[in-house]
């Protein structure tokens, strides 16, 4: 029996996970999980994790919670390639150097850069103050200019010459802030050029696959039409504002 895979590709998190069981052929089952209508606070998904977070794989009996956690429990189990998850112990410092910081660097700018360019003028009717956009779009280039000089500097990826789950990783964080039309790669030609890369070793039909939901934010507007706003949403939205 195939492990499920609980995801909703708005997400960076899940989008790596995603393309990373896609890549590696590891089977899977679906399990489509819908934050903007929030389905993870349904009874069924309250079953699965108590977190109401996605992602989430459930393995037999196993439950596990937390991207990063998901990606090395696949990488172990299903013995993928090295190059994803070296055994090396100086490159799996580096990629997890990189997992290390990505959750106060590009995953939460990135993250926050979304929600104030698509998320919030949808759901409010009223851009973001001026003030708080620039701060946000601020921190993100600062994250961007740490990743290139960082983490990438002049090799082809994070640890070298081959993509690691930390390039799989980076890739959605980055791609987050696009959905929503902010080319963050535009004057960046050493992000450009690790973008297309990662891309390559992906393919374009996962990688488009992955993204498409992210890229087609501006549907969010028909889903609260027709399905109101949740009132989860409307709380978070209030301590943004706050």
């Amino acid at each position: 029996m195939p492990l499920e895979l609980y995801l909703d590709l708005h997400s960076q998190p899940c989008r790596a996970v995603f393309m990373f069981a896609k890549l590696t052929a590891i089977p899977f089952e679906y399990k489509s999980v819908d934050l903007s209508a929030g389905e993870q606070f349904g009874e069924e998904f309250g079953t699965v994790s108590i977190l109401r977070k996605v992602p989430v794989l459930k393995d037999g009996d196993f439950i596990l919670t937390e991207s990063i956690a998901i990606l090395q429990y696949l990488a172990a189990k299903h013995r993928t390639p090295d190059h994803w998850y070296p055994a090396d112990l100086v490159k799996r410092a580096r990629v997890n150097e990189y997992l290390s910081w990505q959750h106060t660097g590009l995953r939460a700018h990135g993250s926050r850069v979304f929600w104030f360019r698509g998320v919030l003028p949808v759901v409010t009717g009223t851009p973001v103050p001026k003030e708080k956009m620039d701060s946000a779009l601020e921190d993100l280039n600062m994250s961007l200019k740490t990743f290139e000089e960082k983490f990438l500097q002049d090799r082809p990826f994070i640890i070298g010459e081959k993509i690691s789950l930390a390039d799989l990783v980076a890739i959605v964080e980055t791609m987050q802030p696009v959905g929503t039309g902010l080319d963050v790669f535009e004057g960046r030609p050493i992000l450009s050029a690790w973008r297309d890369r990662v891309k390559k070793e992906i393919g374009a039909e996962v990688f488009d696959e992955a993204h498409k939901v992210v890229m087609n934010v501006d549907v969010l507007s028909q889903t609260f039409e027709t399905k109101g706003i949740p009132e989860f949403l409307k709380l978070r939205i209030t301590k943004m504002f706050n």
